[in-house]
């Protein structure tokens, strides 16, 4: 573990320049009494690292030195493909393998490559959830992809809210984690087809003694763009009819995104008296509908089904009540 540190410590310098004490152990994850004595060590090795004194001073190496010491271990290699994506990596458990990784990375470029490195990430960020939303808490995360990792058959039991919301127990054969939109997704085989499981609606979660056999065609990349294209574009079964103002046809993009508001545009009737139009709204779930439709407030009236009309009337009227 020191080993690693002191070569983390090592390569931060050489890609950086001189750093405080203080600095490197937030970077390290240690405290700065952890870095004196790491300083001293490599020192004591013969790498030409010194300190300059002052508010702006801090640890650097000599002019002209750098190290070779940027060989990647296993798991800083699986862990590549997440070195854009740093809170998807700690989700996975793989923060600290992922840092490393891009660390010695960069200390393996040529100076103007690891210079263009370095622009690219000052200049460009990816933050992958909605606006005004926080990342759905995960706690099965790591235990699915440890599964999936290992190929294990796993039984979960999973929240689900239709046909009929309750909770059921699967046994799926996992052969992918997707993220969409800051949502986690396993895609997994069960007794037919894959299918997909959004994480944060599994309750529990328990490997098996048994192996996945994956299939060799499958490919998890054209598999999932398929999968969008046909929930986006397919007729779903379940739909509600509702009553919108002019405002609340307007609020449509902005309530449900952009294509589902195109589909729904499409099944507005003509304007009544009141300049208010009938409309068929995917119903993905009855609570997922209401979330929605709520947000339009007093533009929208819930027509059908029934149990949507049911809960949306409970809801408003518990909410009038706290007013």
């Amino acid at each position: 573990m020191r080993a690693s540190r002191l070569v983390s410590l090592l390569l931060l310098l050489q890609n950086r320049g001189r750093m405080s004490a203080s600095r490197l152990a937030a970077e390290l994850g240690v405290t700065a009494r952890t870095v004196y004595r790491d300083v001293e060590a490599l020192a004591a090795a013969g790498v030409p690292i010194y300190a300059e004194p002052g508010p702006s001073g801090g640890y650097q190496l000599m002019d002209g030195y750098r190290t070779r010491l940027t060989g990647l271990t296993a798991d800083e290699a699986e862990s590549l493909f997440l070195t854009g994506l740093p809170q998807p990596a700690a989700e996975l458990g793989l923060g600290a393998q992922v840092a490393a990784a891009e660390l010695k990375l960069t200390a393996a470029l040529p100076t103007p490559y690891r210079d263009a490195s370095t622009r690219i990430r000052q200049r460009f960020h990816l933050d992958a959830p909605g606006w005004y939303r926080e990342a759905d808490p995960v706690p099965q995360l790591l235990a699915a992809a440890e599964a999936l990792w290992r190929d294990q058959v796993v039984e979960v039991r999973y929240r689900r809210w239709s046909p009929r919301p309750g909770v059921v127990t699967r046994r799926l054969h996992p052969l992918g984690l997707v993220l969409k939109a800051g949502v986690w997704y396993l895609v997994a085989a069960g007794r037919s087809e894959p299918r997909t499981y959004r994480v944060t609606n599994i309750v529990a979660l328990t490997p098996l003694d048994e192996q996945v056999i994956r299939p060799d065609a499958f490919d998890l990349a054209e598999f999932w763009r398929a999968h969008v294209e046909r929930y986006e574009a397919a007729d779903i079964d379940e739909t509600a009819v509702v009553r919108l103002s002019p405002a609340g046809i307007a609020a449509l993009p902005d309530i449900l995104g952009p294509k589902a508001a195109r589909l729904v545009s499409h099944t507005l009737e003509p304007a009544d008296a009141e300049g208010w139009r009938r409309a068929t709204v995917p119903l993905e779930s009855v609570p997922h509908a209401a979330a929605g439709l709520l947000r339009l407030g007093a533009d929208a009236q819930v027509l059908e089904p029934a149990e949507l009309v049911a809960h949306m009337g409970r809801t408003i009227r518990a909410m009038a009540r706290l007013y």
